[in-house]
């Protein structure tokens, strides 16, 4: 079975961009288990007097969560035109040290939702812009989710067109593990 590990950039109860992970865990195939990260408020503010091993708890326990999933899918909400602090935060975490963090060469995908009209592309731009430079492979995929106060009710996704385009891109990053595992067997 693939397993991905879903992190939402929202800490905010009710997040879009939480909702959109749920609707991607239900959108994604039989053989793809989407697992919902929710430890994302607990990691501490990054210190690199702090950066010591063994870890802190928090940050040992999202390490060991990247570390055990076959890829990572993102959904971000966009603050000021960009990333969240705590997502950003988090990723600062987890980038050290450089040429052997967790997210190197693991398959990422990176999603959005925002109130506003252009489904926070701005900052759907800027993690992938850090997932990259971090080694991470970054789907060339999009998915935007414009006005998500219209989108959802009650948590969930109401809107079948964005329904449509999170199972082609779960389907497109389950593909995309499959290939990984299919250069690794080779290897």
């Amino acid at each position: 079975m693939t397993r991905i590990l879903g992190i939402s950039g929202s800490l905010r109860r009710d997040s879009h961009n939480t909702s959109l992970l749920r609707a991607a865990a239900e959108a994604a195939g039989p053989d793809v288990e989407l697992v919902l990260y929710e430890g994302l408020k607990d990691v501490p503010p990054y210190d690199e007097d702090d950066d010591v091993h063994p870890r802190r708890g928090s940050v040992a326990r999202l390490n060991a969560a990247i570390a055990n999933a076959d890829a990572v899918l993102f959904a971000t909400p966009e603050y000021n035109t960009s990333i969240p602090g705590q997502l950003k935060n988090a990723i600062d975490w987890i980038s050290r040290p450089i040429a052997t963090n967790v997210l190197r060469n693991k398959p990422v995908l990176v999603l959005g939702a925002s109130t506003g009209a252009f489904g926070a592309a701005w900052a759907q731009a800027e993690l992938r812009k850090v997932l990259a430079a971090l080694g991470a492979r970054v789907l060339d995929v999009e998915l935007r989710v414009p006005h998500a106060h219209t989108r959802f009710e009650e948590g969930g996704l109401i809107d079948e067109e964005i329904r449509a385009g999170l199972a082609d891109a779960v389907a497109a990053l389950a593909e995309e593990i499959r290939l990984r595992e299919g250069v690794k067997a080779v290897a």
